[in-house]
């Protein structure tokens, strides 16, 4: 039983064998999904993914490379969906200085309203961080988020960083990364999370993990990840599985 937390199976990448690619995930033991989408053209693919197959959910915000294009009435449509039986987070929203694609006060300012969208409706929230710690965190804190927490999702920070967020109350994700030899930093922090806080993903189809890396990422290497989150924790593979999934099911509130 495996449950990837963070996966886009609604990408063109998958196009021409979407439905190949979700019944190997299903083979492979990954019983259940949350699909993100994360601008105007996903979401609705994403919801139409979580209405089709009962064993994917779905989350919906507004992505930070995106949020310049954002508008007063995307904010109610993301509202809207949230009262979807199939719908457990808002996201991915956050922070993404890498690409300059909006402002970073655009960002933030998206960001801010998206977490107080959160606290309203009480449901957590997927944090997309990337080359931002010290900025997502700061609004994390002054909006309040641990009131909902969430999902730190495809963790690239310090050990410092995820106590922060764990603090908040926060799970911390990982995915292929932690499969790469040179990956030494998400190792050392993924020892050190709770075993109650730890999630595993995909992302898909991006970042995929060794042995596969440099080719199109799918929701069935999600075991993968979670095979070498074993290894670095000591555990049984079996007990991986039962806990990372026991974990989103709780983060996502799913019954």
């Amino acid at each position: 039983m495996l449950f990837d937390t963070h996966t886009h199976l609604d990408n063109e990448a998958f196009d021409a064998d979407r439905e190949e690619i979700i019944a190997r995930a299903f083979e492979q033991g990954v019983t259940r999904m949350v699909n993100v989408g994360f601008n105007r053209e996903t979401i609705p693919t994403t919801m139409a993914l979580a209405e089709k197959y009962d064993f994917i959910y779905a989350a919906v915000g507004w992505h930070p490379t995106d949020a310049i294009t954002m508008k007063t009435e995307d904010m109610q449509w993301i509202a809207d969906l949230t009262q979807h039986g199939k719908v457990v987070a808002i996201g991915e929203i956050g922070l993404d200085y890498h690409w300059d694609t909006s402002p970073k006060d655009v960002q933030q300012r998206v960001f801010r309203q998206q977490i107080g969208l959160a606290r309203e409706l009480k449901l957590p929230i997927i944090i997309h961080n990337r080359e931002a710690h010290e900025d997502v965190v700061r609004i994390l804190r002054e909006e309040k988020a641990s009131e909902v927490g969430g999902i730190m999702h495809s963790f690239s920070g310090s050990w410092e960083t995820a106590k922060i967020c764990l603090d908040m109350g926060f799970y911390i994700s990982f995915g292929g990364p932690i499969t790469f030899k040179n990956a030494k930093q998400p190792k050392e922090v993924l020892v050190r999370i709770p075993n109650d806080r730890l999630l595993v993903e995909t992302d898909s189809p991006y970042l995929t993990p060794h042995p596969f890396r440099g080719k199109r990422n799918e929701s069935a290497y999600v075991r993968l990840v979670a095979e070498a989150a074993a290894e670095l924790k000591g555990m049984e593979f079996e007990e991986i599985c039962r806990m990372t999934t026991e974990n989103a099911l709780t983060c996502f509130d799913i019954r």
